[in-house]
């Protein structure tokens, strides 16, 4: 199978000849020694799939989501029934739907963000430094890809215009997810969840009893959350302000130890 990009030239020869040359001699370096080749420099790739990005706006969007983030964390902890339940039900259901969570807080708040292509170093300060990128680091940049699948999450949800009363029991029905691996009180969790989906078609009755689809269009556009990945989510909003510290170990503390 053939995986090369579709955007990518027909020639893999670089166009600058003394760059080519330099990188030619490296690569004919003696063993042992550190090289770096060209092959190994990322194609800097146009199509959506490999497209990285990162915010337009770092300082002003990141503010808004540290705030979400605060606020999606707090809505947890004061929750009786969350607190109720075994300390490691607590961590596993944090780390299944803190993500889910956060897109509902964007939502609620509408935080809305731009994107603009994810700055490249130049191949000669890449030859100078004698750097490498590592396949995982790449790997970790969100994609215009990911990026287009939040927005458009996000656009759904505004389009609904929820009422607060609609987000608070949406959001139950996301932290309380039985379907988490191992847990021990996954029969409680269950019923929590049947609880919270109860009480947002009673709200949604409550609130625009004309519309009888509005809970199954709801509970549609939910569904769109798990396609959303958090390793999108934290990189795209808080690795440029928590650098290499991880988020998850982050949240732990404020959850159980603030």
């Amino acid at each position: 199978m053939d995986n090369k990009c579709p955007c990518s030239t027909g020639s893999d020869r670089p166009s600058n000849p003394i760059l080519f040359n330099i990188l030619s001699q490296m690569d004919t370096s003696e063993p042992g020694q550190r090289s770096l080749s060209y092959t190994s420099m990322p194609h800097r790739c146009n199509c959506e799939q490999r497209r990285t990005v990162c915010l337009k706006t770092p300082s002003e969007v990141c503010k808004k989501a540290t705030a979400v983030l605060v606020k999606t964390v707090q809505f947890m902890k004061n929750l009786p029934a969350f607190n109720q339940m075994p300390p490691n039900d607590q961590f596993s259901l944090l780390r299944s739907c803190w993500a889910p969570l956060f897109i509902l807080g964007l939502a609620q708040e509408r935080v809305d963000f731009e994107v603009t292509d994810t700055p490249a170093d130049s191949m000669l300060k890449r030859i100078l430094l004698n750097r490498q990128e590592s396949p995982r680091a790449e790997k970790e940049q969100p994609t215009l890809a990911g990026v287009s699948k939040l927005r458009s999450c996000l656009k759904k949800f505004w389009s609904l215009d929820l009422s607060p009363k609609e987000y608070a029991y949406l959001k139950g029905t996301a932290i309380f997810n039985p379907d988490v691996p191992d847990l021990k009180a996954a029969l409680f969790v269950e019923s929590l969840q049947q609880e919270a989906q109860h009480a947002l078609r009673e709200v949604v009755l409550l609130l625009h009893q004309e519309d009888h689809e509005r809970f199954a269009r709801i509970l549609l556009t939910a569904s769109m959350l798990q396609s959303i990945t958090p390793s999108l989510i934290s990189e795209l909003f808080f690795r440029p302000v928590i650098g290499q510290a991880d988020l998850l170990e982050l949240m732990v503390d404020m959850l159980f130890f603030r």
